[in-house]
């Protein structure tokens, strides 16, 4: 009974030494992850990149000094007004900076020793965009970072509609100069051109304009007006409204295109592989036969 009884104690024991060490490591591992910092709490918005704008509203905090907290807006002279330190010029700042210009007015003037300063961007006013024409929502975007590019604003404003042409239109100002920049959008995407997907500055105007379309009429079967695709020849306009009625023929195809003075000119048999341009009318004759 005495033998039985020590196997049983050696046996417990050699359990309890070999789960010892794993214990151990879950629980080392347990408080390495409880003392380690969340980067979630890192708020959003506080990207070194983005520079402050002209109404851009913002949440000032001082650490360990509740009495300095302050949410105010960016004015017209790129400057707000803060406590003990009177006015302070931020705008066109990165926020990094900005913190680092308050905590130097607090230092310098012997209010904090080393005084902590976050910004948090609550609202951003100062650093858009307008985004017109087909979209699905038309309207203002923010630049949240320096190099926000033209198809990411895209995106944002809920992609082209469905009424949509390729020519996308890029219009501001760069280095105090007028810009402008039409950008064909689609052939960008297609043909691998990213030099083409511009970064975007405050206050650009980006417009997508509206499909081209195409008209035709006479010996068709479903005259009216179609969307222009990309490199159309007049051939597949043809396909596209049905084909010729039978009555139509071939032979009889008159091409109506305005000039660029404005005039209307009238090309007879344009040839079926001509590409088909913006407003075109084509017409189609009753066969003689």
């Amino acid at each position: 009974m005495m033998a039985r009884t020590n196997a049983y104690s050696f046996l417990i024991a050699a359990f309890m030494l070999a789960a010892s060490p794993l214990t151990a490591q879950e629980n080392t591992k347990t408080q390495s992850q409880a003392s380690s910092p969340s980067q979630d709490r890192l708020p959003a918005e506080r990207r070194p990149e983005y520079r402050l704008g002209i109404g851009d509203t913002i949440r000032i905090q001082v650490f360990q000094n509740a009495d300095l907290l302050l949410e105010t807006r960016i004015s017209e002279n790129d400057s707000i007004t803060f406590p003990l330190i009177g006015t302070v010029r931020i705008g066109q700042l990165p926020i990094v900076d900005a913190e680092q210009v308050i905590a130097k007015s607090l230092r310098d003037g012997g209010f904090i020793k080393q005084p902590q300063v976050i910004i948090v961007l609550v609202q951003n006013r100062g650093n858009q965009v307008s985004v017109l024409g087909q979209v699905n929502r038309p309207g203002r975007y923010p630049l949240d970072t320096v190099s926000v590019r033209l198809t990411e604003i895209i995106a944002t404003a809920g992609g082209m509609s469905a009424t949509a042409s390729d020519m996308v239109i890029v219009s501001g100002t760069r280095d105090g100069k007028p810009f402008r920049k039409e950008i064909d959008f689609s052939g960008m995407l297609l043909l691998d051109k990213p030099e083409s997907d511009i970064v975007l500055k405050p206050d650009d105007v980006i417009y997508v304009d509206r499909n081209p379309v195409f008209y035709i009429y006479g010996e068709i079967q479903r005259p009216g007006a179609y969307r222009i695709e990309r490199n159309m020849t007049v051939r597949q306009a043809l396909a596209l409204s049905g084909g010729l009625a039978p009555r139509g023929s071939e032979r009889g195809l008159a091409l109506h295109r305005r000039g660029d003075d404005g005039v209307i000119e009238v090309v007879k048999d344009p040839g079926l592989n001509n590409p088909v341009r913006r407003d075109d009318v084509l017409q189609i004759f009753q066969s003689i036969f």
